[in-house]
């Protein structure tokens, strides 16, 4: 509708004519889904159960407050430690399962608890259930020699992992205001009890450190459902559906559940055909794998024709690689599936390259060797069918020296061309989202041809497409021979795009002969 003018007068109008550009989407944000040491969030109003909910980490320190530390018994700490350390900026973890601490509504788990002074003088429970408690020592300090009529006090230090977390000090061994189960209400680690008095004698002030142990956290098994989780209850991969911004799925601890032979092979290939499907569903994700442990070449060539997996969007590596054992200290090492700090290679590859670059021939940080050390002809069996290997080369580190899709389309062999698509077609999504119910005319056709190719020009100049010039790397086609009236009438706009992408140099061939040379003197 025309503005009305009523009066003389100078008139502003605002014209929307302009170009709308569109933004490259990112492709580095990964998603952990696996065990952790504790799954829980202290807020103000109290602490968050964060079972099965995706939650957002940006660092080390972060993951460290909501899932706890390095544990026994799971992957993904390591994993996500390994993908920060390669140079991941950002990530969801997914904890189906704590290996710490209780979660709400299990039953079978047990707090830690300790006895402190003769007898039974103090009883010390864990506040939470679960192994998580078996961390936690206290220490009980004898005050000076009280005045006459006074009582005797003591201080109670609480521990975990050996640094000193909680300080009561000036307790009696009483109840009332200064008692030590009164006072001791505050605690966010254990609760206390004043034990009876022995026959024949009265208890002696509490002194020296007691270790609390016994606790213990569910071993019930973790199954494929816990792994796709409710749409309803935003949990496991149904949950991240929500988080458009998740560009990579891993799931290391189905290893750990196959070690403690609660999968079997048919197991893990079960919940790995999950992450694919839902990578295939989503469009946008990519799925890194792990092979099963202690399997030398021959047999994950086998294995890999086994589970048979043809995705475009999945990606598999070999062997496990070797890491410092984070959770057993004191210079130990540990085999560990690679899928976490293969997510931190393709962050810094991206980062410092562009997605169009292959995320191989790079360095994987943290690596201390390989569970295998390949050679070129066993690589020469494992290549062709998608199996990316991680190699050892001397004085040039250990390197990612495979960069191949699941896929048996020769069009999306490469996981770089894959990745690219994605994000160019995410990008292009999000930034024609304006041109949904404008008028279907010719001038609408030209203004999103103009965006989409300047996307792409952007592209081509950064080295993403093939192509000396602009018409050999892309073409952008919305005309009227795409969109006749027949289409218009159904409320349909085409534009059809195409794009050349650039391909790894796989294989380096040099070509040399014997040159005779100029034969004149």
């Amino acid at each position: 509708m025309a503005p009305s003018y009523l009066s003389p007068g100078v008139y502003m109008e605002e014209v929307d004519r302009g170009s709308k550009p569109i933004e490259a989407v990112g492709t580095a944000v990964a998603a952990f889904i696996g065990y952790t040491e504790k799954a829980e969030d202290v807020r103000p109003d109290g602490t968050r159960n964060l079972i099965g909910k995706p939650t957002l980490v940006t660092n080390w320190s972060q993951y460290i407050a909501k899932f706890g530390a390095f544990a026994q018994g799971a992957y993904l700490p390591d994993s996500v430690y390994g993908y920060f350390n390669n140079g991941g900026g950002r990530a969801y973890i997914v904890s189906v399962k704590t290996l710490g601490v209780a979660v709400e509504g299990d039953t079978t788990s047990k707090p830690a608890v300790a006895q402190l002074g003769d007898g039974n003088a103090l009883r010390i429970t864990a506040k939470s259930a679960g192994a998580v408690g078996n961390n936690i020592s206290v220490h009980a300090v004898p005050g000076p020699a009280p005045e006459e009529g006074k009582d005797q006090t003591f201080t109670l230090n609480v521990s975990v992992n050996g640094k000193p977390t909680e300080s009561f000090p000036n307790l009696t061994y009483k109840r009332g205001e200064n008692g030590v189960e009164t006072v001791t209400q505050k605690s966010k680690l254990i609760n206390v009890e004043i034990g009876t008095a022995p026959k024949g004698g009265a208890l002696a002030i509490p002194n020296g450190t007691t270790n609390l142990a016994g606790g213990s956290t569910s071993t019930k098994p973790v199954s494929l459902t816990e792994y796709q989780g409710s749409p309803a209850d935003r949990t496991g991969l149904a949950g991240l559906e929500a988080y458009d911004d998740v560009t990579m799925v891993i799931a290391p601890d189905l290893m750990s559940a196959f070690d403690a032979k609660e999968l079997d092979q048919k197991g893990v290939q079960g919940v790995q055909q999950a992450l694919v499907d839902y990578c295939e569903r989503l469009r946008y994700c990519f799925a890194i794998l792990d092979p099963i442990p202690n399997l030398n070449p021959q047999e994950v060539k086998e294995w890999r024709n086994t589970v048979n997996y043809d995705s475009t969007r999945a990606a598999l590596y070999y062997p496990w690689i070797e890491i410092v054992d984070m959770a057993a200290g004191g210079g130990k090492t540990r085999f560990v599936p690679p899928s976490g700090h293969m997510a931190g290679v393709y962050a810094r590859s991206d980062e410092s390259r562009g997605v169009h670059k292959a995320p191989a021939n790079e360095i994987v940080r943290g690596a201390l060797g390989l569970a295998v050390t390949i050679t070129k002809g066993e690589q020469d069996g494992l290549n062709p069918i998608g199996v990316n290997c991680i190699r050892g080369f001397p004085g040039r580190g250990i390197r990612v020296w495979g960069a191949r899709t699941l896929s048996s389309d020769p069009s999306w062999r490469y996981i770089n061309v894959r990745r690219l698509f994605s994000m160019v077609e995410a990008s292009i999504e999000r930034g024609t989202q304006w041109a949904v119910f404008e008028p279907n005319d010719p001038f609408l056709w030209s203004r999103v041809k103009a965006d989409v190719s300047a996307f792409l020009r952007m592209r081509w100049r950064e080295g993403a497409l093939f192509g000396a010039t602009e018409s050999d790397a892309f073409y952008v086609k919305c005309d009227a021979e795409l969109n006749p009236a027949e289409s218009r009438d159904l409320g349909l706009l085409i534009c059809e795009i195409g794009i050349a992408p650039v391909k790894p140099a796989e294989f380096i061939v040099f070509r040399i002969s014997q040159y005779a040379g100029d034969a004149k003197a």
